[in-house]
């Protein structure tokens, strides 16, 4: 079972899930799943048209928004923003360790005009350290304003 981890009243990041952790998901309010890796990034990974399948079986609305080795893209960020203004209720991010999820809501969240310190606190509570981007979170925030 995967790991789920609380980012903000409405948003989990976790590590790859299996189908299995899809009811666990729906059980805890997910209306929506993220998937942030990319399909064929490693042999142990849960295909994402199986979490797919499973969640949409489940009535969890599914995106896929992969983030490579090579960073993160404004595209990417609207579409998370995006993902997240739709959804109605707890949203799910994972990929391989739950980091790219995590930096990805946060890009997304400073770009809405929240505060980086605020992000930064909330991913630090949940394990998960947003430095490596405090740079572009700051630029996103300030344009916010």
């Amino acid at each position: 079972m995967a790991q789920f981890r609380r980012l903000s009243d409405t948003m989990l990041a976790s590590p790859q899930i299996s189908v299995a952790d899809v009811s666990d998901a729906l059980a805890q309010g997910v209306t929506l799943i993220i998937n942030n890796r990319p399909e064929g990034e490693s042999d142990d990974q849960v295909p994402g048209p199986q979490i797919e399948a499973a969640a949409r079986a489940a009535g969890i609305d599914y995106v896929a928004i992969p983030i490579t080795h090579s960073g993160f893209s404004a595209p990417q960020v609207d579409a998370m923003a995006e993902a997240l203004a739709r959804a109605s209720g707890q949203v799910l991010g994972y990929c391989r360790s739950g980091t790219r999820s995590t930096l990805l809501w946060a890009l997304a969240q400073a770009k809405a005009g929240e505060s980086p310190d605020a992000i930064a606190a909330a991913a630090a509570d949940a394990g998960y350290d947003v430095s490596p981007i405090r740079g572009a979170m700051d630029a996103l925030a300030g344009a916010a304003h």
